[in-house]
């Protein structure tokens, strides 16, 4: 017998809690394990999100590679919007930066998605989901399989400004170090490009907006870029990227596991997803206590 919704939840629940403590332990094996597990239950739950919604409802799976593309680079990006309504903006955030792969901004969320999935995103009402997102953890800790949560600053473990993160990647992946921007701006490249791959591989061409994309990053890495071809290399602009990236790799990795070292001594997890308050807002508050 299929388990319910709730049993699901409370095993993924269960699960994050063994990986905090294998992450902690520096079981590497343990680490993998439950990983894998998670995924696994992960699939389950939206399986039975699914189910438990009922054969009318649109609902697409969070991995961005298991999406429907479009059918043709002509055909409109938004044909199921009237006939269905709107995907909830957390699940569109979550498919964005799953394919991007790193933290990202507002703006080029709104653009990956809308470069590739069948509904529009307005970045505009990305403006509250991240304070919305901590108050349900706050409440309900891991009762959901994801979170959008933030980047937080190598030095202050604070939010980074203006940037969003997938609470299901590690500290070390959503921290900001001075390299991070430019790192995370490759594994953005990457990911798209990948995309793009997988998109060809199955038959369905890219959305021309996908090009568009690929093209903003591919001119601004070197060797990215065949002048004479209409279109980037999608192929050519992954091992541009992975050439670059090992520039600046091995620092920013040193950088990022320090900070996030650092995050899982110091802070609940409530912060290590959406950083510690600001100093002067925690002196505000300690001023407060005393009075």
């Amino acid at each position: 017998m299929s388990a319910s919704l709730e049993e699901l939840e409370q095993h993924l629940s269960h699960l994050r809690t063994e990986l905090r403590g294998a992450v902690r332990a520096r079981d590497k094996a343990e680490t993998t394990r439950i990983r894998r597990a998670l995924r696994e239950a992960e699939a389950a739950w939206e399986r039975a999100l699914e189910a438990e919604a009922g054969p009318d409802t649109e609902a697409l799976p969070p991995e961005a590679e298991t999406r429907t593309p479009p059918t043709s680079r002509g055909e409109s990006r938004h044909p199921q919007r009237a006939a269905h309504g709107s995907i909830p903006i957390r699940e569109q955030v979550h498919q964005a930066l799953t394919l991007l792969g790193a933290p990202a901004s507002p703006k080029l969320i709104s653009s990956a998605y809308e470069a590739f999935f069948t509904e529009p995103l307005i970045a505009a009402k990305l403006a509250s989901l991240r304070r919305d997102e901590e108050r349900s953890f706050t409440a309900q800790g891991y009762a959901r399989p994801y979170y959008i949560c933030a980047a937080l600053t190598h030095d202050r473990l604070v939010p980074a400004r203006g940037l969003l993160a997938l609470s299901t990647w590690p500290v070390e992946r959503r921290i900001i170090g001075p390299l991070s921007p430019r790192t995370d701006f490759l594994t953005h490249a990457v990911g798209t490009a990948e995309q793009i791959r997988r998109l060809a591989t199955a038959g369905h061409p890219a959305p021309d907006a996908a090009w568009r994309l690929l093209r903003r990053f591919a001119l601004t890495i070197p060797g990215a870029c065949d002048a004479a071809a209409p279109e980037p290399d999608p192929a050519r602009v992954i091992a541009a990227a992975h050439a670059e990236a090992t520039v600046h790799q091995q620092e920013d990795d040193q950088q990022r596991r320090a900070a996030a070292q650092r995050a899982r001594s110091q802070l609940a997890d409530v912060q290590q997803l959406f950083g510690a308050p600001p100093l002067h807002d925690a002196l505000r508050d300690a001023s407060s206590s005393m009075h």
